[in-house]
C-alpha cells in the first residue's frame, strides 16, 4: 500500500452535496493526515467550501462535472443518463484506473451499486456484491451483511458473504479469527429454509482457519453481539437494518417524552444526562456510518444520504481503513483459501447425499 491513501469523493452525492462532503473530508483528514482526495463535482460549489479548509485544499484535486445522480432516479435511469459523466461514476472510475484507492459516495444507493458493479466488476469467485456495515452491539461492534445490495441467495452466496464479512471484520477489529453467525428465525439446526441450512452445513464443513462459524443467530442476537459477523441475504438484512434504525428513533422519542412528563422527571434527567449522552452517542447513526460494497474489484463505500459532516467523516474513515489495510487482498486471499475449501465441502456433501 502506498504511503498516501487516495480517496475519491462524490462531492455531489447525498441530500446536500459539497456542503457536507467537504467539511466531512476535512474532519477525516485531521484523523488520517496521510490521505489525499480527488473531489468530483461542480467546481463552483466545491471551491467555496474547500476555501474554508486550507489543510484539505492542500491535499485535494477538484475534477469538474456538473452532472449528478438524482436521489429519486432508478439505477437504470441513472446509468442511461449519467454514465461516464456523473460525479458518482467518475469517483468509481478513478478506483478502476488506479487513480484512487477507494471511492466514497452519499448518493443514490441503487445507482452506486449498479455503477460499481458495471465499472469495477466482481472479484473472482464472487457472483454478487453485498452491502456490509458496522453495527453497534452490547459487546462492541459487529459487521452485518448483506444489508440490501441484492435480494435472495443460495447457500454458496451466503458462504461467500461469510468469507468477505470476516475479511472486513479482521481489518476493522484487528481479529485473527472472527466469529460468524447466520441470521435465522431460530438457533436450532432444523430452523430456516433449505438454503440457510445448507449454508450452515457448508460453513461447518469448511472448518476455516480464517473465521469461526458459531451457528444460527436470531434477530435479537445482532444487538447482543452474538458474533463478530452476521450474515443474511439482502432482503432480510435490509429489513433488520431499517427495523433497528426505527426502533432507535422510537426509543429516543419515548425517552424525551418521559423525561419531560413532570418536573420530577426533568430533575431526574439533570442527574442522569451524562448517561443519556453516552447512550445517544452509542446509537447515533452518524457514528456508525459507512457501508462497504464487498465483492467488487475495488473499494466503494456508501454513506447515508441525509448525514451531517461528522457522519460523512466516519464513512471516509471506513474507506481509509479498508484501503490502508488492503481489504481487497485480504478478501482475495480468504476466497482463494476458503473458496477451495468450499468446493471440497460441497463435493463431499454431494457425495454423501
Amino acid at each position: 500500500m502506498p504511503h498516501k491513501v487516495r480517496i475519491a469523493l462524490d462531492a455531489m452525492g447525498g441530500d446536500v452535496g459539497a456542503s457536507v462532503v467537504i467539511p466531512g473530508a476535512a474532519i477525516s483528514l485531521s484523523r488520517h493526515p496521510d490521505s489525499e482526495f480527488l473531489l468530483f463535482g461542480d467546481q463552483a460549489k466545491i471551491e467555496p467550501e474547500l476555501a474554508k479548509h486550507p489543510a484539505l485544499k492542500a491535499v485535494s484535486k477538484v475534477i469538474h462535472t456538473d452532472v449528478a445522480v438524482k436521489n429519486e432516479e432508478k439505477p437504470s435511469q441513472a446509468l442511461r443518463r449519467t454514465r461516464r459523466a456523473s460525479s458518482m461514476w467518475l469517483a468509481i472510475d478513478a478506483v478502476k484506473h488506479g487513480e484512487a484507492d477507494v471511492a466514497v459516495s452519499a448518493g443514490n444507493t441503487g445507482a452506486l451499486m449498479a455503477m460499481g458493479g458495471l465499472n469495477l466488476r466482481t472479484l473472482p469467485g464472487v457472483d454478487r456484491p453485498a452491502l456490509a456495515a458496522v453495527w453497534p452491539t452490547l459487546r462492541g461492534d459487529s459487521v452485518v451483511l448483506d444489508l440490501g445490495a441484492t435480494i435472495g441467495g443460495d447457500a454458496r452466496h451466503l458462504t461467500t458473504l461469510a468469507v468477505m464479512g470476516s475479511a472486513m471484520a479482521s481489518v476493522l477489529f484487528n481479529l485473527e479469527r472472527p466469529t460468524v453467525g447466520l441470521l435465522n428465525i431460530g438457533s436450532e439446526e432444523i430452523k430456516g429454509h433449505g438454503e440457510i441450512r445448507e449454508a450452515a452445513e457448508l460453513l461447518r464443513a469448511m472448518n476455516s482457519a480464517q473465521f469461526n462459524y458459531v451457528g444460527f443467530v436470531e434477530g435479537d442476537g445482532i444487538g447482543n453481539g452474538a458474533a463478530d459477523v452476521i450474515v443474511s441475504e439482502g432482503f432480510c438484512g435490509n429489513i433488520a437494518l431499517k427495523t433497528a434504525e426505527g426502533t432507535a428513533r422510537q426509543m429516543f422519542a419515548l425517552l424525551r417524552e418521559a423525561m419531560s412528563s413532570s418536573w420530577l422527571a426533568r430533575i431526574g434527567y439533570l442527574f442522569a444526562r451524562g448517561a443519556f449522552r453516552k447512550l445517544r452517542d452509542k446509537l447515533d447513526p452518524n457514528k456508525s456510518n459507512g457501508g462497504v460494497l464487498l465483492g467488487l474489484n475495488g473499494v466503494v463505500v456508501k454513506s447515508h444520504g441525509g448525514i451531517n459532516a461528522e457522519g460523512f467523516a466516519y464513512a471516509v474513515d471506513v474507506g481509509y481503513e479498508m484501503a490502508h489495510y488492503d481489504l481487497l487482498t485480504k478478501i482475495n486471499q480468504m476466497l482463494n483459501r476458503d473458496g477451495s475449501a468450499l468446493v471440497k465441502a460441497q463435493t463431499a456433501q454431494e457425495a454423501v447425499s
